[in-house]
């Protein structure tokens, strides 16, 4: 979800695997030459999605540490796609550690022009909407208290016991 911290922690954990990282949504700006709120003011949520899906598709299956956008998972084919192609990562935060972490961040079209409680209401529907997509993560991570590497490490963690 918006503001679990994918961005911020995506970095720290790559560095720890010796991996590279990628966010979705600036690999997206880079091939369309827009930013996310210029692609959704153009196309709409639905055109915004079909590029995404194609960057994810390219990114799928080498080793990457990857920061998906919030809704990308929800997408109808994506959480079969994902599980096939690596290890899907949820990271979970309270709608209240969401809404803090996102306060002044005016780069989600999602969220745009709204206040706190209208911020809250919206993303309680998408959490509604979108949980039994981010439920088929095969790891899932508390954020909320957290700073990047405590998630990071909590991360770590949860990787090495899937390997024993």
């Amino acid at each position: 979800m918006m503001g679990a911290g994918k961005s911020t922690v995506g970095p720290v954990l790559a560095k720890s695997l010796g991996m590279d990282f990628v966010d979705s949504d600036r690999e997206i700006e880079r091939r369309e030459g827009k930013s996310i709120p210029q692609i959704f003011a153009e196309r709409g949520e639905h055109g915004f999605r079909l590029a995404e899906f194609k960057a994810i598709k390219e990114l799928a299956g080498k080793d990457l540490v990857v920061a998906l956008g919030g809704g990308a998972i929800a997408e109808e084919e994506m959480p079969k796609f994902l599980s096939g192609t690596g290890t899907v990562i949820y990271l979970v935060a309270k709608p209240e550690t969401l809404i803090r972490r996102i306060a002044s961040d005016s780069g989600r079209p999602l969220l745009s022009g709204l206040d706190d409680e209208e911020r809250r209401e919206v993303l309680d529907t998408l959490l509604r909407q979108r949980g039994s997509s981010y439920e088929t993560a095969s790891v899932r991570v508390s954020t909320d208290g957290l700073n990047p590497l405590q998630i990071a490490r909590k991360v770590e963690e949860k990787l090495e016991r899937r390997k024993l």
